[in-house]
């Protein structure tokens, strides 16, 4: 009998995270599931950290590095469930999180997404990501008011059908590349909302292995890949909320390439796009970069402090 649920994992040198990851799928309440791992070229001890946990529902596959879009398409290509939910591998659930799922599935069946809440995770220090009540989400008003991402890449569910009609998630973007796929679902489909939040999004992981700390050349990074959803929107009955959010997106994540001389002329062609809320853009270059500087020693020097009373603690 094929399972109701698949759980997609990509996994690319996250050994000292992957257990606990996999270790939160076994522990699901909801019993039908496979989990499909995609050893996305590791270099380190990853797969022999998930030793010991033989199922006879998960299954490892192994690709040469190719990046996480085409680590989860490919996973979902080797997978047979229905339903198709997703999970990073140094992120983690709580075992009512398919149940959950299940729920929101029984509830609103014409949706294209379902999600649930989530907790940011760093030790000491957790708070819950979203603020919504459980139903049908406006997705960029959801995105907006909230300023956290509705639906993540460890809290998503699609039906299968869904997927393969969106094409699955855009091979070669390195950072947003599930941003791509969950807006132009929601062009599409209505999305679905718990508000339990049943997935824990780790904060901890060091800055050095986040992709969203890497300055990617524009063609691996979303934010120069949303005109075709910018287009579709305009039809939609949401379209000043999508365009708000595209323009808070752009102004956002923009600033390290408005100030680096290689990518500086491709970020003042998307700026350009922006209709409001692009001020902070101009002030001096030089007097941008200062600020920048301040803001990443501030960070630094935090970070520091903090690893020191670590050590003494």
């Amino acid at each position: 009998m094929k399972p109701k649920f698949s759980i997609i994992i990509p996994l690319y040198n996250k050994a000292p995270y992957i257990r606990k990851a996999l270790e939160s799928v076994h522990a699901q309440t909801f019993t039908a599931w496979e989990c499909i791992i995609v050893n996305d070229g590791s270099t380190d001890n990853s797969i022999e950290r998930i030793r010991g946990l033989e199922d006879e529902r998960i299954r490892v596959i192994s690709q040469t590095n190719m990046g996480v879009a085409a680590a989860r398409n490919n996973g979902v290509a080797a997978s047979t469930g229905e339903y198709i939910c997703f999970l990073d591998a140094d992120d983690w659930w709580e075992p009512e999180f398919l149940a959950e799922i299940d729920k929101l599935i029984a509830a609103y069946p014409d949706a294209g997404i379902f999600a649930t809440n989530y907790i940011y995770f760093k030790p000491g220090k957790t708070h819950v990501a979203l603020n919504m009540p459980t139903g049908y989400i406006d997705y960029p008003k959801a995105y907006l008011e909230n300023g956290s991402m509705p639906i993540t890449s460890i809290t998503a569910c699609m039906p299968r059908r869904v997927f393969e009609q969106m094409g699955g998630f855009p091979n070669g973007i390195k950072l947003g590349e599930d941003f791509l796929l969950w807006a132009k679902t929601a062009l599409h489909y209505p999305v679905a909302f718990s508000s339990q939040p049943l997935a824990y999004y780790n904060n901890a992981v060091p800055a050095s292995q986040r992709a969203t700390r890497n300055l990617y050349r524009p063609a691996k990074h979303m934010l120069f890949h949303m005109d075709e959803l910018e287009q579709a929107a305009l039809a939609n009955p949401h379209a000043e909320t999508w365009k708000a959010l595209f323009d808070r997106l752009r102004v956002n994540g923009l600033m390290d390439y408005w100030l680096s001389s290689e990518y500086h002329d491709a970020a003042a062609a998307e700026l350009a796009k922006v209709q409001n809320g692009k001020e902070a853009y101009d002030q001096p270059i030089w007097w941008l970069k200062f600020l920048r500087f301040s803001l990443k020693l501030g960070s630094l020097c935090k970070q520091v402090v903090l690893g020191i009373r670590g050590l003494e603690g």
